[in-house]
């Protein structure tokens, strides 16, 4: 994600650290809620090459950026941070990288710069990540909730006749919700049914724009994307200001972002499912602009099942099978660009 670091997208995110040189002295800043992180070519070389015990004017609003998902306790610093590479932030590098799945390190690599700034949901990661051995990446909200009825479940779901947006049809955004849905119903004995009752609904969906009192404000044009809350609580709430979109052939906006893929996601939170350290599964917090992640995987799977038992006519074989060929057709096409390079460099070095 965002290999490139400079492009025009980030324009966009309204946080800039800009400043070229380290600071010099440390000083204790107050900031507001952050939640997206613009990184410019103008000194992500200096964050990039910041180590334990340096002090480089930025870092204190990416330490506010991993309090608010989870990784810093802000009440210990009164609600202020410093520009300190310090022993706690060096701490919560590490557990940031190790819950999305990148390469540890303990620094703002490339890497974990361009995650920083991707957007992404904006419920809060759980950090109590499982052991590198394991092959369980899935987690739930603290105390596991989940939905309590009888089995074979019925949850009704309904959209806010206030707030919703204009951009797209009622139909587009019902239909992204319905297969969204139903992705999760294929995999669980759980049954959503949509309902024009939205007071009685059992989940409640709309978009909001800033402070929409729920105590998450949104932050505008990507950033945080929509955040939902766990069982049995049942609301789903999208910002409003995102190029909301359901098909990218229509829509070519550069910031567009694919509504189903992001209904799936909190569908996911709404169940009981916390975020994944597995880039390719539905639970994974980020997601790039005009990137499509609807389909659940295994991970995916496992965790929901996990809560609440599985669909009777669910069979993980062609689940499997449909991912082993795409790990197969990644494994071609890299073992082509590494063939297609190494020919390259052959032919520049026989000149």
């Amino acid at each position: 994600m965002f290999l490139l670091l400079t492009h025009s997208s980030t324009l966009l995110f309204t946080l800039i650290l800009l400043t070229p040189l380290p600071c010099i002295v440390s000083r204790p800043l107050t900031f507001p809620q952050v939640t997206k992180i613009t990184i410019t070519n103008h000194n992500i070389q200096h964050l990039a090459q910041a180590g334990k015990g340096s002090t480089v004017t930025g870092i204190s609003e990416v330490k506010n950026y991993l309090s608010h998902f989870g990784y810093i306790n802000i009440s210990l610093h009164d609600n202020t941070f410093s520009d300190d590479f310090d022993t706690e932030f060096e701490s919560a590098v590490n557990l940031y990288q190790q819950k999305l799945g990148l390469q540890v390190t303990g620094k703002l690599d490339s890497d974990t710069l361009s995650h920083i700034i991707t957007p992404r949901c904006g419920v809060e990661d759980t950090t109590n990540v499982h052991p590198f051995h394991s092959t369980k990446h899935f987690l739930y909200f603290p105390g596991k909730p989940r939905w309590w009825r009888p089995m074979p479940m019925s949850l009704t779901y309904a959209f806010s006749p206030e707030d919703m947006i204009h951009s797209l049809s009622l139909d587009d955004i019902r239909t992204a919700f319905k297969r969204a849905f139903s992705r999760w119903a294929s995999v669980i004995p759980v049954n959503f049914v949509e309902t024009e009752d939205y007071g009685f609904a059992d989940i409640k969906i709309g978009f909001f724009s800033g402070d929409h009192g729920d105590g998450e404000p949104f932050d505008g044009v990507l950033g945080v994307l929509a955040h939902s809350f766990s069982p049995e609580n049942g609301r789903l709430h999208l910002d409003a200001a995102e190029t909301w979109a359901v098909n990218f052939r229509s829509e070519k906006s550069e910031v567009a972002v694919d509504l189903e893929s992001v209904a799936t996601h909190e569908i996911g939170h709404l169940l009981g499912l916390s975020h994944s350290s597995v880039k390719e599964a539905v639970m994974y917090p980020s997601l790039k602009a005009r990137d499509q992640r609807a389909d659940l995987k295994i991970d995916d799977i496992k965790g929901v099942q996990a809560l609440y038992g599985s669909n009777p006519n669910f069979r993980f074989g062609s689940l499997l099978e449909s991912d082993i060929s795409a790990n197969e057709g990644r494994d071609l096409r890299v073992k082509s660009l590494r063939l297609a390079g190494f020919i390259l460099f052959s032919f520049v070095h026989s000149l």
